[in-house]
């Protein structure tokens, strides 16, 4: 099974990261995409991200009625940072008939070599740069040639359509009392009102 794996806080998800998910689904050719929202990212421990329960909650709305999209609680019930290498370690360790495709943004790619373990990544799993359309391809191929010739092969490029749209924005606008409609899915922006999310961030 060709399985792409998708991390990140989504807080809240939006349709951004769901267009970002089906473009690289059709043009990896991906049986499935699992989205794995983070535990408690590296990046961001001091920072308040809402509890799991809610975004999982958001997720398994955002993502009802399409089965090649599934949510993966990994991170969630991993105690500690949530590392991307130990995720890909764990899901071989389970199933090393999957291959995995890891998806992040092209912007990610000039900091990957500051991840744990970027080399050991890569041998885990394709990775999947997605450009927005903000990125040139040549500052991209030199992203690439950065992480060494084993990343040559390893990694991928995807094209979506610029979407700018930012879970950042969300909150600001669900704090601000302002209509969050086209941005996320109906279902999510009823449970954000509802459960009167985001309105201390």
């Amino acid at each position: 099974m060709r399985l792409g794996i998708y991390g990140g806080t989504f807080d809240p998800v939006h349709y951004g990261h769901l267009l970002l998910a089906e473009q690289c689904r059709e043009q990896c050719a991906l049986d499935e995409v699992w989205f794995v929202p983070a535990g408690v990212p590296p990046h961001k421990q001091g920072d308040g991200i809402t509890p799991a329960k809610d975004r999982i909650n958001m997720l398994d709305f955002a993502l009802a009625g399409m089965p090649e999209f599934s949510i993966s609680r990994i991170e969630v019930d991993r105690e500690g940072p949530s590392y991307t290498v130990d995720t890909l370690q764990h899901l071989v360790d389970a199933d090393d008939s999957r291959e995995l495709f890891l998806l992040i943004g092209a912007d990610s790619l000039t900091d990957f070599p500051t991840w744990r373990e970027p080399q050991r990544i890569l041998e885990l799993a394709t990775l999947v740069a997605v450009n927005r359309g903000d990125f040139d391809e040549q500052q991209l191929r030199a992203d690439v040639e950065r992480l060494g010739s084993q990343a040559t092969d390893r990694v991928r490029f995807v094209e979506m359509p610029g979407v700018d749209i930012s879970a950042t924005d969300i909150r600001d606008r669900a704090k601000a009392e302002r209509s969050l409609r086209f941005l996320t899915p109906r279902p999510v922006v009823h449970y954000i009102v509802e459960h009167g999310l985001y309105r201390d961030a």
